[in-house]
């Protein structure tokens, strides 16, 4: 079957998610610099994805274990 179901494109979303948060937490404890089209983001940026990352992720979580 190729098409995904609910519960795999959860799991899917959810890991995605949290590698995305993971990485956002790294950039703020470990204070790495980002630039793009040079401009280096500030800081709060992360803060601002850290959150919308990790709720994504508990809400696909949340799906994935639902009966």
């Amino acid at each position: 079957n190729r098409n995904m179901n609910n519960k795999t494109f959860s799991i899917v979303a959810g890991i995605t998610f949290s590698v995305i948060a993971i990485l956002h937490l790294l950039r703020i404890i470990l204070r790495w610099e980002v630039m793009i089209g040079g401009l280096i983001l500030p800081i709060w940026l992360s803060w601002l994805a850290l959150v919308l990352a990790g709720y994504l992720a508990v809400s696909a979580y949340k799906f994935w274990t639902k009966d």
